[in-house]
């Protein structure tokens, strides 16, 4: 087996553990990164009773208002993992930083979110997805003029650059807050592996 087969072999024997519970997996990053991708490699071999994956959407006006209640309503329960391709944090930086939430919602989420997480009967694993203005700015390039990508990109994407630094500032906010796993995902198949990798090595600390 290659490496990564060894770790997705290695998730496969956790998750069919006796003692496995709800765990929330959180993946965040900049626009390239690597969200979605990473997510079909670490269900790759899963049980297609042991996940789910909670896609990122545009949300309604009452999703908007009651914003942690929504979330709350997306968590794992009994033996199950939950992938989320961006997660609640979207409100701390992609909501913030383009407008789309006001500066009293995102104040009120920053003063409740860690209240709020550890009330949620899951396990929750935090990761951000870490690539430099370069490599962001070669994905943009790549996704814009590929076959294979083009549908991929949006207004956000060709926005992206111009807001690396700001983005940069919001996302210290909040991780420097709490317990995340920052991965370098300058080069996508290392950082799957590291990824996963981690993911694994910290379900077996907490089994």
């Amino acid at each position: 087996m290659t490496p990564l087969e060894q770790q997705q072999a290695r998730l496969n024997q956790l998750v069919m553990s006796e003692n496995f519970g709800p765990v929330a997996v959180v993946l965040e990053g900049r626009d390239t990164a690597g969200k979605s991708s990473t997510i079909r490699e670490a269900t790759h071999y899963l049980p297609m009773n042991k996940f789910s994956v909670q896609l990122s959407a545009k949300p309604s006006k009452e999703t908007m208002d009651n914003w942690l209640g929504y979330w709350g309503t997306k968590m794992p329960s009994g033996p199950q993992m939950v992938f989320y391709d961006r997660s609640w944090y979207s409100r701390a930086m992609v909501q913030k930083i383009n407008g789309w939430c006001t500066d009293e919602q995102y104040k009120i989420f920053m003063e409740t979110v860690e209240a709020w997480e550890i009330c949620q009967p899951v396990h929750m694993i935090k990761f951000w997805l870490s690539i430099s203005e370069e490599e962001q700015a070669a994905r943009i390039h790549e996704r814009k003029h590929s076959p294979l990508k083009f549908w991929k990109l949006s207004p956000n994407d060709e926005k992206a650059l111009s807001y690396y630094d700001q983005m940069t500032l919001l996302k210290e906010r909040v991780i420097t807050r709490g317990d995340w796993h920052t991965i370098d995902y300058n080069n996508k198949a290392s950082g799957k592996l590291a990824l996963i990798t981690r993911l694994c090595d910290v379900l077996e600390q907490t089994n």
